[in-house]
Formats: structure tokens, C-alpha cells, sequence
């Protein structure tokens, strides 16, 4: 008798954390995504869903399946990952030997209609960076400052911010940081960022082993991504920013004011930890949306163009 559909997804699951090193985020989406199309094939289908089902199941089962999604408000980002997920999922269990079944490869991707990164402008990422600062608790204050300070300094993901060790400080010149796909980059320290960090590393209360991560939540616990979101959400209401700024468009700034001042495209791929020159190469196209918005306000027939 062979395994159920929830057994294999759990080995599935496991496969991708330690053979792949898939990220909690990566694993929690993945596997509701799979589960959802589970129970959905057991309704679809009017029974269980046992290995044998899993192996008929045609294309228009799997867009049926896309098809209640997209009705439930699932966006085309949704649907490109729910397919890249029983992908690997059907691709895992042909790997082992379980089952067959060409029918997720044949269901079309949608296309992504990529938006353009909205910026803050240096004069509003230097007033989030001061305002950050005033807390009422000195160290979380410092804390906060740094934080924003090595996105809008360094370009760095909020997870890649987030797993600084204790031991990391004080910052040498350069700083090694391990990014998506587990691909390593280096990234110049300047001092600002080198004496914000030192000068929120020694008003840290609690005491840890180097290896403890040096971005703390107001207990001593590691500070999450959803506080740092938080405390861009406090900001936006306190200095009227739009709804864009977000700890992640401090990443975009970095970039985009890198490129206006002069900086070459390699270059910036290289400090963003970008695979493809083709994803950096979206802040040019920044560029050229500020500068047709400035022709048009200022040239005498811009308004025509």
C-alpha cells in the first residue's frame, strides 16, 4: 500500500530543508501551498488522493485547481509560486522513484508584471534613520538607527541584517554576508554604519556569546522581521511616508542612489547579491522614470510628450 499524499509531502518537505536548505519562509509557503492543492484534488477528484491519483492527474486538473485560487484573490505571484511548488513536488517524487506525472510542467507560468522599486529619497531615508533613533529606551534607539542605517548603508535584506552575530562587531572594512541561494557577497562597511553598529553593540543589556545574534527585541529574544516591519510602519505614520517604505526600500534606495551617483551597474549587482545583471538593471529603469518626470515638468512642451 503506498504512502499518503500528506506522508510524502511531509518527506518532501524534509528533503528541502536539509538537502536544499530551503528558508522557513520558503518551506511554511511551499508546503500551504501544496497541502491547498491536496485538499483541493480530494474534493476535485470525490475521494482520497492516493499515490495512483497523483500519478493520472492531467493539466486541467492542476488548473482547476489554479483556477479556485485565482478566485479566492490569489495574485499571478501567488499562482507562479503554488506551480513552482507541486513542481517540486512531483519532481521530488519522480526523483525517488515513487511516481510520474508530466502534468504540472505542462500548466503555463503566468507572467509577472514587475513593478518598478519606489525609493525613498536620501533626505527621507537619512529623517527615517534620525527618527528611528529617538525611543524612549536609549538602547532601542540605538538599535533601531543601526538597523536602518545597514539597510540604507550596506543594501542589505532585512534577513541578512537580522542574522549579524554579537561576534560581528566591531565591523571590519568589509563585511561577508551569505544571501539568497546561500551565495556569498562582500560588502564595504562605511564608517557611519561602522560607528552606528558599535554605538548600539555596546548599549546592549544583555550579555551573549559571540555566536547570539546582535539584533535584539526589547526582552533579549532575536528581533524578527515583522518588529523591523513594525518599526517602518511607526515611521511611515510619524513622517507622512508613503505605504512603500518599508525596511526592504531602504534596499532599493541603497541601490538606486548609488546608481545617480554615478555608480556602474556590475558594481551595484555585486553589492546587491543580484544573480542576474538583468534584476539591477530594474534601478535604471528608475533613472529613467525620474528623469521623463523631470523633463516633463520642466520642459515647455514636456506636458505634450
Amino acid at each position: 500500500m503506498g504512502r499518503s499524499p500528506d506522508e510524502l509531502q511531509k518527506i518532501w518537505l524534509s528533503a528541502l530543508k536539509h538537502e536544499r536548505r530551503a528558508s522557513p519562509n520558503t518551506l511554511r509557503a511551499y508546503g500551504d501551498d501544496v497541502a491547498r492543492f491536496l485538499a483541493f484534488q480530494r474534493e476535485h477528484l470525490g475521494g482520497n488522493v492516493t499515490e495512483h491519483a497523483l500519478s493520472k492527474l492531467r493539466p486541467a486538473d492542476i488548473r482547476a485547481f489554479i483556477a479556485t485560487r485565482r478566485g479566492e484573490g490569489l495574485g499571478a505571484g501567488g499562482v507562479q509560486r503554488a506551480l513552482a511548488a507541486i513542481r517540486g513536488f512531483y519532481k521530488f517524487l519522480a526523483r525517488e522513484g515513487i511516481l510520474e506525472n508530466a502534468a504540472p510542467r505542462a500548466v503555463r507560468t503566468p507572467r509577472l508584471k514587475r513593478g518598478l522599486p519606489r525609493p525613498l529619497s536620501p533626505i527621507d531615508a537619512q529623517r527615517a534613520i534620525d527618527e528611528a533613533g529617538e525611543h524612549d529606551v536609549e538602547w532601542l534607539g540605538a538599535r533601531d538607527a543601526a538597523l536602518l542605517t545597514l539597510l540604507y548603508g550596506a543594501g542589505l535584506r532585512i534577513s541578512e541584517a537580522l542574522s549579524l552575530k554579537r561576534g560581528d562587531v566591531p565591523l571590519a572594512d568589509t563585511l561577508t554576508i551569505l544571501g539568497k541561494g546561500r551565495k556569498e557577497r562582500v560588502v564595504p562597511v562605511l564608517p557611519l554604519l561602522r560607528e552606528a553598529i558599535g554605538d548600539y553593540a555596546s548599549k546592549i543589556p544583555f550579555t551573549a556569546a559571540p555566536s547570539a545574534p546582535l539584533f535584539l527585541s526589547r526582552r533579549g529574544k532575536p528581533m524578527s522581521a515583522r518588529e523591523a516591519q513594525g518599526l517602518m510602519q511607526k515611521l511611515r505614520g510619524r513622517l507622512g511616508l508613503t505605504e512603500r517604505a518599508t525596511p526592504h526600500a531602504l534596499r532599493h534606495s541603497f541601490a538606486t542612489h548609488l546608481l545617480q551617483g554615478g555608480g556602474d551597474l556590475r558594481s551595484v549587482q555585486e553589492l546587491l547579491g543580484h544573480a542576474s545583471l538583468s534584476t539591477t538593471q530594474t534601478y535604471t529603469a528608475i533613472d529613467m522614470r525620474q528623469l521623463m518626470e523631470t523633463y516633463q515638468n520642466a520642459h515647455p512642451r514636456g506636458k505634450q510628450v
